[in-house]
């Protein structure tokens, strides 16, 4: 899989790598970046159908999305890196944690569940490949942001451009890896030390799935933000920043 990506940062410090969530491109992490990229090399990506990266024909597995990453990772000799993933980027992320856990430092994980159930996944797979990626944009935004950062112009058009700019195959493909993960039983496996964020106004995946995450994960923790909905890194930054940079190890 040819695998969009953008490499920044000091070369030979550690790695860290972003996995952006559904509907969403690399440009999700655009407040990061500076901050991280000081002190470790930042390896952003899109995942499949998003941003410049290609779709295949759907269905995915939460397996095949985990398996570009190690893909991209070797392609770059990154032989282990610290992990950061919002939504579906965070399901990628413990899925890797509990498959590849040499490959894993430390994880972080944004705004995430263990187990959505299937039904409206594949409802909403359906959905796109018969009404195409336009009908996503207004139900995605209320839920991504709390309803004043919701209605700002900039990210109205910063992010309803990502959702309405991805592969409606591909958007399908993501929708039924959710529908299909199974790394809810493997969370005691964990080993990579865990942070879970959650955004207290979030209505996808609120704070009591990162409560869920964080019983399974040993030594896991939580940390919730306010206010912030699902896109907790784009709604609260600076916030963000601090953690993952005490998380990762490069302090505040």
């Amino acid at each position: 899989m040819n695998v969009n990506h953008e490499l920044t940062g000091p070369e030979g410090a550690p790695v860290v790598v972003l996995s952006n969530s559904l509907g969403t491109d690399l440009r999700l992490w655009d407040e990061q970046v500076p901050a991280l990229s000081d002190r470790f090399r930042v390896l952003r990506y899109d995942q499949r159908g998003h941003g410049g990266t290609g779709a295949k024909p759907g269905p995915y597995a939460l397996a095949e999305l985990g398996g570009d990453v190690l893909e991209l990772l070797d392609r770059l000799g990154i032989g282990k890196a610290h992990f950061a993933g919002v939504s579906l980027g965070g399901m990628t992320g413990m899925w890797l944690a509990e498959h590849a856990p040499e490959r894993i430092d430390r994880l972080a994980l944004i705004c995430t569940s263990a187990d959505l159930g299937s039904a409206s996944w594949l409802e909403r797979a359906a959905t796109v490949r018969a009404d195409g990626m336009a009908a996503m944009v207004e139900p995605s935004l209320p839920r991504w942001f709390t309803p004043a950062a919701a209605e700002r112009p900039e990210i109205r058009e910063k992010f309803g451009g990502m959702i309405s700019s991805a592969d409606a195959e591909g958007y399908a493909g993501c929708c039924e890896a959710i529908a299909g993960m199974d790394i809810l039983d493997g969370l005691p496996g964990i080993a990579a030390p865990t942070l879970v964020i959650a955004g207290a106004e979030d209505p996808a995946t609120p704070p009591s799935h990162a409560e869920r995450i964080a019983a399974g994960v040993p030594g896991a923790r939580v940390e919730v933000l306010s206010p912030a909905a699902h896109l907790a890194n784009a709604e609260q930054p600076e916030a963000v920043n601090r953690l993952l940079l005490e998380h990762f190890g490069g302090a505040a």
